[in-house]
């Protein structure tokens, strides 16, 4: 007779199958544990080890989990990558958050069969070929930028538009983008660079003419979004913040603002329940933000590919997983749509929803 016993995932009880594959591994999340970016981090590594949890108890798998503290830092990821290499028992990793990481050791990784599923790195060029074993269960910056050009000029009327551009690797690559777009619809677009580091917001803001309808940033750091948004009300300029993905934490509060997001809120979604339930309880967190959900998606496909490895009767290693994760056909993800990707590792089908900040400083879908 076929056990019937139950496996808990968070609240949600899975029946344990007749007969569970053996396959075993580690998954490593590379993503910001510490430092100003640290709420992304964790939130990561949540919505990660709920998946793998969930994949475990309903395929018979002991996959571990271990976590790496890139610290959003090129450097510091270029740093810990070599261990992650030498560690034969990881098969796959999810992460690491940013594109400077990706770009850091996409081409290491890939040279050693190593999949790096990201579930919020979205420089456009990262899927052009390069760094063969990238995948990313989101929409890139190609997307992005015109979801967001579109909705201040179209929906919101906007005439003039600032364009911060961080030094970074995302902040250098989408404000690219977001000028090449503003222009081809005819708006006057301006733009300012700023340092990584130690930026004067302040000082920056005073160079945003009175007439610009929108300055449009592109930082990884949701605080320095919220200190633009403060200073522009401060300096009395009409100008209302535009966010990219990298605003979407609790510290960009500012009513009126707004954001473009790689994921939609799929909080209240039903097939993203048990995975919102099962975070709460691990993390003891009362909600997430976008970065949660694509990151247990890409936990998820890590995971899901290796026991299809184990179920054909071979060992789950990093070749054997990475083959297979690009043969990945989830129905129905938690981000309410099916997971497959592109020869390059783009997901098929990646939207960016435009929210506004309210009141409260909760958000709402409006685009």
């Amino acid at each position: 007779m076929a056990s019937s016993a139950l496996a808990l995932t968070g609240l949600v009880a899975i029946a344990t199958p007749a007969k569970a594959v053996t396959c075993t591994g580690t998954i490593a999340i590379m993503a910001p544990l510490t430092g100003g970016a640290a709420f992304i981090g964790k939130e990561q590594a949540g919505f990660a080890k709920v998946a793998i949890d969930a994949v475990n108890a309903k395929s018979g798998s002991t996959f571990d989990f271990k976590e790496l503290d890139t610290q959003l830092d090129a450097a510091v990821a270029s740093s810990l990558a070599p261990s992650v290499v030498s560690d034969k028992k990881i098969i796959g990793v999810v992460g690491p958050a940013g594109s400077q990481e990706v770009l850091a050791i996409g081409g290491l990784f890939g040279a050693n069969d190593i999949a790096l599923v990201s579930p919020s790195a979205t420089r456009t060029n990262l899927t052009a070929g390069t760094y063969p074993s990238f995948f990313r269960p989101i929409g890139n910056d190609a997307v992005q930028a015109p979801t967001g050009a579109r909705y201040m000029v179209q929906t919101l009327k906007a005439r003039e538009v600032v364009v911060i551009e961080e030094k970074t690797a995302y902040g250098t690559g989408l404000a690219n983008e977001m000028m090449a777009e503003l222009k081809k619809l005819g708006v006057k677009a301006t733009k300012l660079v700023v340092n990584e580091k130690n930026a004067d917001y302040a000082a920056v803001v005073t160079r945003v003419p009175k007439t610009a309808d929108f300055v449009y940033v592109t930082f990884q750091v949701a605080a320095k979004s919220e200190s633009v948004a403060q200073e522009l009300i401060k300096q009395k300029k009409k100008a209302v913040v535009f966010g990219s993905d990298g605003s979407d934490s609790p510290t960009f509060k500012t009513p009126g603002t707004f954001l473009t997001a790689f994921a939609p809120d799929v909080s209240n979604l039903p097939a993203a329940k048990a995975a919102f339930d099962a975070f709460k309880v691990k993390t003891g967190a009362a909600a997430a933000t976008t970065f949660g959900p694509p990151t247990y998606v890409a936990a998820q496909v890590i995971a899901e590919a290796a026991v299809r490895v184990c179920e054909a009767g071979k060992t789950a290693d990093r070749a054997s997983v990475l083959a297979e994760i690009k043969k990945t056909n989830i129905k129905k993800s938690i981000l309410g749509k099916a997971i497959r990707f592109t020869a390059t590792g783009d997901v098929i089908g990646g939207t960016f929803p435009v929210f506004k900040t309210q009141k409260d400083g909760t958000r709402k879908t409006v685009g």
